[in-house]
């Protein structure tokens, strides 16, 4: 498997907006993106397995904190653990900077990613009622950077 994780960068708008409406119901905008391009705490990460965009990522550096808040990966590319390369390289990145602890919404009903969550080391800080648009509530998750168990990437 060759991939290759790097910074987005305003040339991939195109691409992730696609696969953003491949991914999700309500998809963020291509004006959405572009504001997160220019925020200074947002850290967005695109991760190409040959030479395609398969998966991607978007999280806020804030205050000693990670909070993510989209992460997908493109249906053709699943149940490849892309998505563990993802959150293994942006958990090192906090790791590298100080950052102590984690934090995520995932929908109450999205099984398969709560037990990546899980796996992670990732525990239940609460629930969001009604917190997506179709009103399913989240849970709302967070990680000690401390206690990361060793997940193979």
């Amino acid at each position: 498997m060759d991939y290759r994780i790097r910074p987005m960068e305003e040339k991939d708008l195109d691409e992730i907006v696609r696969a953003e409406g491949e991914c999700y119901s309500h998809p963020w905008s291509a004006e959405i993106f572009r504001r997160e391009l220019a925020n200074p705490v947002s850290r967005l990460r695109l991760l190409h397995l040959d030479g395609q965009p398969a998966a991607y990522l978007c999280a806020w550096y804030l205050v000693g904190e990670l909070h993510i808040h989209n992460i997908a990966t493109r249906p053709p590319f699943r149940r490849q653990g892309l998505a563990i390369k993802l959150l293994r390289g942006i958990i090192d990145e906090c790791r590298e900077t100080g950052l102590e602890r984690v934090f995520l919404e995932v929908r109450v009903g999205n099984i398969g990613a709560i037990a990546l969550y899980r796996a992670f080391g990732f525990r239940e800080a609460g629930r969001r009622k009604g917190y997506y648009p179709d009103g399913e509530d989240a849970l709302l998750m967070e990680l000690e950077i401390a206690d990361i168990p060793d997940i193979p990437v």
